[in-house]
C-alpha cells in the first residue's frame, strides 16, 4: 500500500523526476546529470538531455511592466495607466519583515540551496506519497521567479500566459535550466528583490509596493510584521486568500505565515503570538487605472495621448511593438494640457449643457504657432454609465472619435474665402447672392468638372437675405448663395487644397468631396481639426500640426523621442490678416456677437447644419483658438428645434446661441491673466463703391480705424463695410469711441478697431 502511494515501485530518482513533471519511460533513468543541486535526483525521460541542451543559454528578462503617469503641462497628475499595477523598488525599500515572511513561507531554505532544493523535493515527495496526491510543491523562489518571468513576457496574451504556466516537461526543464543560470548571475539578494517586484498579490497589484499601497495605503518599506505576513500569504493563491473578500481565510493564512516565521527563527514565538491577535488592519486603496480616473474631465485628452502613442511610428515600427511598449509602462508623460484651460472648458460645458441632455457638446482649445492642444472636453463623461461615452467627440475616428465626425456648416466658409483671396479675389469681392438659386454648373474640380445634373438648389437662412453682397457682409451674415457663387467662380480644387494646407481632413479618413456644396460644410470633421485650422488664421497663415505630448521619460530616467509639431505656410500673411479682419467683423457685428470676448480682440465663425443636427462656433484670439460643437452624438443625430439644452428651451438652435456662449466662457477662463494681443488687420474698402449719405461730412480727415461704438457722434469716419448701412451712432465722430485706433473724425477722435 505504501509502495503504491509512493509511486508503484519507482526508484527515488524516478519519483523525483515524476514530481518535477518529467514523464518517465521504463528503465530510462539519467543518473548523475551534471547539474548543480540535481545530483542524485537526476532527470528521467527520453531526450531530456537533448531538450535541456537545446534551450538558449540566456534567460530573456523583459523590463517589468509598470504604471505610466500622465502629467499636465504644469506637472500635475492627470491619470495613471497600466496593464499591470506595479512600482519597482529596491530591496532596501522593502520592509525586513516582508523579506523574511516571503522566504519563510515560500522557500525557507532559500539561502542554503541552489537552483532547486533536493531536500525540499524529497520532503514534498514523502508528504505527497502520504497524502496520495500532489498537494505540496517543491519549486524554489528562484524557480518561481523564472516562471513569473515567462508569464511577464507573455503579457496580456492569454494563450501565451497559459503556455507559460502549463505543467509540462518542456516548461519544467526550461524553468530549471534558467533557474540555474539566474542563481549564478544574480545572487540571492537580487533574486529576492526581483521576485518581490514581479509576483502577483491580487487586487490588480503586481509587486510588493503596489500590494502594500493597495491593501494598507503605505509604502512597502513601512510594512509591519503582521502586514508583511498577510501579503506573503497571498502569493500562493491571491484569490483564495484575498483579505478584501475573504477576511477570515486571509487571517488564518496570515497566522500560518507568522507561525512559520517563528518556526524558522525569524521571529520569536512571543512576537508571532502577539501578531496573530491583531486585526487585519486593512486600509484599502481602490485601484485607479486608466483615463476613466483622469482629473478635471481630462479623460478624453488622456485617451488621445494613448492613441498618439499607439499610432505614431516614433514609438515603435509596428502597432504591436508600440502596444507592448505602452503596456510595459514605466513612463512619465508630460503633456500639453493646460490645467487652467481644461478647468475653464469643463466649467463652461457644465453650465451650458447637461450630461443627460438629448444632445452633447465637445470643446477643444489649441495654441496657435505651436500646435499644442491645451484643453479637450465634452459633456458626456468618459466612462460606461448610461450618459457616459468612450467615444471622443473631439477626435477623428482613427483616434477614438465618431465614425464620420460632424458636418461643420458655415464654419467652412472662411476656408473658401481664404482660397479665393489666394486666387487673387479682392476682400470686397461682390456676388449677386440671391435668396434662392440653383447650384451653378459646370464647376471645375481637381478631377475635372462637376455638373448640377439633378438641378439641386439652395437658399439663404432668411428670405430677406438678398444680394448683391460683398465679402465682409457675406461672412458677417453667413450668406449661403454668396459662397456657392464664390466656389463656383474659383473652382472646388483651390478650396480643397487650401483645406488640406490648413490640416482640414474628414474625420472618417476619406477624401474631401469635390462638389460646390462643400463650402456649406457638408463633409464631417472633428472639433480638433476645426480648432487647429482656425489657429492657422491666428498664426498669420502658418499651419502647425497638433501635438499632445511635451516629453516622455522612460524607465531609468531616459528621455524618449516624442513627435514634434510641424509648421508650414498655408496662405500669405496678407490673406491671413485679411481673414482676421473679416472674421473679427463676424464676432463684432455679425452672427457671432454672442461669442465676443470682453476687452480682448477675437474672431470666428458660426455654423449650423441642415435640420439643425449640428451647431458650431469656431473662433480665436491671436494666442488661442477653439472649436465648440453641439449636436447628437449618435449616427442619426438630433434635430435641434423645440429642445431644452442646459435647462434652456430653444425654439431653434443656432451656432450663435449655444456654441457661441460655450466658446466665450471657455476662452475667457483659459485666457484669464494672459496678455492681450492684437490682430494685424488690413484695409477692406471697395474703391469703386460710391459714398453713401452717411459717409458725407466726415470732418477734415476721415478716421482710419473702424469708428468707436461706445460714445460715437453723428459724423466722421468712413464706414468700412459700404454694403452694410450702419446706424449713425456706430459711425465714429463726436466724442468717438474708446476701442482702438486714433483716426480723426467729425468733432472728435474716432477710436476703432484698426479697421480702415
Amino acid at each position: 500500500m505504501g509502495n503504491k502511494r509512493s509511486g508503484g515501485g519507482l526508484s527515488p530518482a524516478q519519483q523525483a523526476a515524476k514530481f518535477l513533471g518529467v514523464s518517465v519511460l521504463a528503465g530510462a533513468v539519467l543518473a548523475g546529470l551534471a547539474l548543480p543541486a540535481v545530483g542524485a535526483i537526476g532527470l528521467a525521460a527520453k531526450g531530456t538531455v537533448e531538450q535541456f541542451d537545446e534551450i538558449p543559454a540566456n534567460l530573456k528578462r523583459p523590463p517589468l511592466s509598470e504604471r505610466t503617469t500622465i502629467l499636465d503641462a504644469k506637472g500635475g497628475e492627470i491619470a495613471k495607466v497600466y496593464s499591470r499595477d506595479r512600482t519597482i523598488v529596491d530591496l532596501k525599500d522593502i520592509s525586513p519583515y516582508m523579506r523574511k515572511a516571503i522566504v519563510a513561507i515560500e522557500d525557507a531554505r532559500f539561502y542554503e540551496h541552489g537552483a532547486i532544493d533536493p531536500k525540499g523535493v524529497l520532503r514534498a515527495l514523502n508528504n505527497n506519497a502520504q497524502d496520495g496526491g500532489t498537494s505540496q510543491g517543491a519549486s524554489t523562489l528562484t524557480q518561481q521567479y523564472v516562471k513569473n518571468v515567462f508569464v511577464e513576457e507573455a503579457g496580456d496574451n492569454e494563450k501565451a500566459v497559459a503556455e507559460a504556466q502549463k505543467k509540462s516537461i518542456g516548461r519544467k526543464i526550461k524553468e530549471l535550466k534558467y533557474a540555474i543560470q539566474v542563481e549564478k548571475e544574480l545572487g540571492k539578494q537580487r533574486i529576492l528583490q526581483n521576485y518581490l517586484n514581479i509576483t502577483f498579490f491580487g487586487q490588480q497589484a503586481y509587486g510588493v509596493e503596489a500590494a502594500s499601497q493597495r491593501y494598507f495605503s503605505k509604502h512597502a518599506k513601512d510594512l509591519k510584521l503582521e502586514e508583511a505576513a498577510l501579503l506573503a500569504g497571498l502569493v500562493q493563491s491571491p484569490s483564495s486568500y484575498d483579505p478584501v473578500t475573504n477576511a477570515e481565510v486571509a487571517k488564518a493564512r496570515r497566522n500560518t505565515v507568522l507561525q512559520r516565521m517563528a518556526d524558522v527563527k525569524d521571529i520569536t514565538q512571543a512576537q508571532a503570538d502577539a501578531a496573530k491577535k491583531k486585526p487585519l488592519g486593512l486600509k484599502v486603496s481602490s485601484p485607479k487605472n486608466g483615463c476613466i480616473t483622469a482629473v478635471s474631465g481630462a479623460g478624453f485628452f488622456c485617451d488621445y495621448v494613448r492613441e498618439v502613442f499607439l499610432n505614431d511610428p516614433v514609438f515603435g515600427k509596428t502597432r504591436e511593438a508600440r502596444s507592448q511598449r505602452w503596456n510595459r509602462g514605466g513612463l512619465t508623460i508630460r503633456t500639453t494640457l493646460d490645467p487652467k484651460a481644461q478647468q475653464s472648458v469643463q466649467n463652461s460645458i457644465k453650465s451650458h449643457v447637461y450630461k443627460d441632455d438629448p444632445v452633447a457638446t465637445a470643446v477643444t482649445l489649441v495654441e496657435p504657432g505651436t500646435g499644442k492642444v491645451v484643453a479637450m472636453g465634452q459633456s458626456r463623461p468618459y466612462g460606461f454609465g448610461p450618459n457616459d461615452l468612450t467615444i471622443n467627440l473631439s477626435a477623428d475616428h482613427a483616434m477614438g472619435g465618431s465614425n464620420y465626425g460632424f458636418q461643420v456648416g458655415s464654419t467652412f466658409k472662411p476656408i473658401t474665402a481664404a482660397a479665393a483671396l489666394e486666387q487673387g479675389k479682392k476682400p470686397y469681392q461682390r456676388y449677386s447672392s440671391p435668396y434662392e438659386m440653383d447650384y451653378p454648373s459646370p464647376v471645375s474640380t481637381c478631377n475635372g468638372t462637376w455638373s448640377n445634373s439633378e438641378g439641386a438648389s439652395l437658399t439663404n437662412e432668411d428670405p430677406k437675405e438678398k444680394g448683391p453682397y460683398g465679402l465682409p457682409e457675406a461672412l458677417a451674415k453667413s450668406i449661403n448663395t454668396y459662397f456657392v457663387q464664390m466656389i463656383s467662380d474659383i473652382g472646388v480644387c483651390p478650396v480643397t487644397e487650401m483645406a488640406a494646407k490648413m490640416g482640414v481632413h474628414r474625420a472618417d479618413g476619406k477624401k474631401l468631396n469635390q462638389v460646390p456644396a462643400i463650402t456649406l460644410g457638408t463633409d464631417g470633421f472633428s472639433p480638433l481639426t476645426m480648432a487647429n485650422a482656425y489657429a492657422t488664421f491666428a498664426n498669420r497663415g502658418v499651419y502647425c500640426t497638433p501635438v499632445f505630448i511635451e516629453s516622455i521619460t522612460g524607465p531609468g530616467g531616459k528621455d524618449l523621442e516624442v513627435p514634434k509639431s510641424s509648421c508650414t505656410r498655408a496662405m500669405s500673411e496678407k490673406t491671413a490678416d485679411t481673414m482676421n479682419t473679416l472674421l473679427r467683423g463676424v464676432v463684432e457685428d455679425g452672427t457671432g456677437q454672442k461669442a465676443g470676448l470682453e476687452n480682448r480682440p477675437s474672431a470666428g465663425k458660426t455654423g449650423t447644419t441642415d435640420e439643425r443636427k449640428a451647431a458650431w462656433f469656431v473662433g480665436y484670439t491671436p494666442n488661442l483658438a477653439g472649436a465648440v460643437w453641439v449636436g447628437g452624438s449618435g449616427s442619426k443625430g438630433v434635430k435641434m428645434e423645440n429642445i431644452r439644452i442646459g435647462g434652456v428651451l430653444h425654439d431653434k438652435v443656432y451656432g450663435a446661441d449655444t456654441p457661441g456662449p460655450i466658446w466665450k466662457d471657455a476662452m475667457s477662463g483659459a485666457l484669464e491673466g494672459k496678455p492681450t494681443e492684437n490682430f494685424v488687420t488690413v484695409p477692406i474698402k471697395d474703391p469703386n463703391e460710391k459714398p453713401r449719405d452717411n459717409d458725407k461730412d466726415h470732418g477734415d480727415k476721415p478716421g482710419r480705424d473702424k469708428p468707436g461704438r461706445d460714445n460715437g457722434g453723428n459724423n466722421g469716419g468712413d464706414n468700412p463695410w459700404p454694403d452694410i448701412t450702419l446706424p449713425p451712432d456706430v459711425i465714429g465722430g463726436g466724442d468717438g469711441g474708446n476701442r482702438g485706433g486714433n483716426g480723426n473724425g467729425g468733432n472728435g477722435n474716432s477710436n476703432g478697431w484698426n479697421f480702415p
